[in-house]
């Protein structure tokens, strides 16, 4: 190849390399933007974008913690992340179990940090690439808002039905009441409907999810106070 051949090839991969760390930057720069922002105002998530963009409806009322039954807010703790109160954003004991695993990481190792991760930024389902994004943008998360906001978003965002997102709007549908009047017995149901909340109906349990909100239920008295970081005192 020519010396003018070699100096063309050399300015597209100066140029090409130049434009991917400008595009990094750029990302990283509307990711901290995003932190920041969505400290303070409603989060949509990956999932409703979704369907708004391919016009499919989004039933889902923003309301603030303090507007959500403290019985939910431990309930989905009991169920989904014991250590929530303890952990940085991941739970390191977790995630290196279900590592080790063959058959791949699964919920059983995210955290709610990671969930809330996951459902606004990033998309659903299951692989080593989206697991390894959402460690860093947990940690993100918690070190950017304080514990009651991370519960305040997933609880605003999480899907509970076809379409059905966040404790508000799950609430008026399974209960015909607000979040904020929940009770210990329904905000269990809720949170032991999350694995599967496509399949399970809390207005009409199963077996299966009447089995699941008991267990929920006893890790609720088994949390003590360290389930009470993210409900709103007073």
């Amino acid at each position: 190849m020519s010396e003018a051949g070699t100096r063309t090839r050399r300015g597209i991969v100066a140029r090409t390399l130049g434009w991917l760390v400008f595009l990094a930057f750029g990302i990283l720069a509307a990711l901290l933007l995003a932190l920041v922002l969505f400290r303070f105002v409603p989060v949509p998530s990956t999932l409703m974008l979704g369907r708004w963009l391919t016009l499919q409806p989004v039933e889902r009322q923003w309301v603030p913690l303090t507007q959500i039954s403290p019985a939910l807010i431990r309930a989905v703790i009991a169920a989904e992340d014991q250590r929530f109160c303890s952990h940085a954003g991941v739970d390191w004991v977790e995630l290196n179990t279900v590592m080790e695993d063959e058959d791949g990481p699964s919920r059983g190792a995210s955290t709610l940090t990671m969930q809330t991760a996951k459902n606004v930024f990033l998309w659903p389902g299951r692989s080593y690439v989206r697991k390894a994004l959402e460690i860093p943008l947990a940690m993100a998360i918690d070190f950017a808002w304080p514990k009651p906001r991370i519960i305040e978003v997933y609880l605003n965002v999480a899907e509970w039905g076809d379409g059905l997102f966040g404790a508000e709007a799950a609430a008026q549908r399974y209960f015909r009441k607000p979040a904020a009047r929940l009770n210990a017995s329904e905000a269990a149901r809720l949170a032991g409907a999350l694995p599967n909340p496509i399949a399970r109906d809390p207005a009409r349990p199963s077996r299966g999810l009447q089995s699941a909100a008991g267990r929920v239920q006893r890790r609720v008295g088994q949390l003590g106070p360290l389930g009470d970081c993210a409900v709103p005192v007073g």
